[in-house]
């Protein structure tokens, strides 16, 4: 995505404790489903690609009781808020490039890519890469927000910025996230019985003031944020408030979707 001086701008995620905020909650939601959909072996050697801050690590950790469990993510600060988490005291958690993932081959017997998939440049080469690292036998997967067919949890919101003349960052691949697409992707890697799915996930904010401030600490929406006239927040809560579900509590339900994909790695494992 590019500024007006024809800079790209980039999503960044660089607090953890904001990102817990804003996508935490949702990340775990959505987990939950994934991990339930997958039904996966307890016990395994887990790797985690785009790890963040640890929220799913930790649900690897309390739902599948890993025999090692591994995390990669490029942000440091992410980095450091995950291993904080007591939970995380035993795993691995490394800098590095979903592309170049900083693995021997064959050494997981899992790999799964969270809400990651659309923030890969090369889509492809993330999951060649995750299914280099797994073993024969093994499972590569991922999930991912439904950005094309409007399924990020606040598409609303975004959609209404762009209304107002703001520039949302974009990930570099979000057409990566549509189902057919994910399907092709794993297929072209070579793996065996690709299936998918999708999921409805839902969160509630007690209020939109709740809401507000959590949409502040978003990486592709915060900076903009922080940067539109006031006189357009103005405007921009009022349209939001219009079309958020709200119940006479005034509490908030927002609503995204997830689309899935699970495939298997050639071999008879040894």
């Amino acid at each position: 995505m590019q500024n007006r001086d024809g800079r790209v701008q980039e999503i960044h995620f660089d607090d953890g404790a904001a990102y817990e905020r804003y996508m935490g909650l949702w990340s775990r939601v959505a987990g939950d489903q994934m991990l339930a959909w997958l039904s996966p072996p307890r016990g395994a050697r887990w790797l985690d690609v785009g790890c963040g801050n640890g929220v799913f690590t930790e649900l690897l950790h309390e739902r599948c009781a890993p025999s090692g469990l591994v995390g990669v993510d490029p942000s440091p600060e992410q980095l450091a808020y995950a291993r904080a988490r007591p939970a995380l005291r035993n795993a691995r958690l490394l800098q590095g490039d979903a592309m170049a993932l900083p693995l021997a081959d064959g050494c997981m017997n899992v790999a799964i890519m969270p809400l990651v998939l659309f923030f890969v440049p090369d889509p492809a080469v993330g999951v060649r890469e995750m299914t280099r690292v797994v073993g024969a036998g093994g499972l590569v997967c991922a999930y991912a927000w439904d950005m094309p067919g409007g399924g990020f949890p606040y598409h609303l919101l975004q959609r209404e910025m762009r209304a107002l003349g703001a520039t949302v960052p974009k990930p570099p691949s979000p057409e990566a996230s549509r189902l057919e697409v994910m399907n092709a992707l794993w297929v072209g890697a070579g793996l065996d019985d690709v299936r998918t799915c999708q999921f409805f996930v839902q969160r509630r904010f007690d209020s939109f003031d709740e809401y507000w401030a959590t949409v502040l600490g978003g990486a592709s929406i915060g900076r903009t944020l922080a940067a539109m006239d006031p006189e357009h927040i103005t405007v921009l809560k009022a349209r939001l408030v219009s079309q958020l579900p709200v119940d006479e509590a005034g509490a908030v339900t927002c609503h995204a979707i997830a689309n899935a994909v699970c495939g298997r790695v050639r071999g008879v494992p040894s």
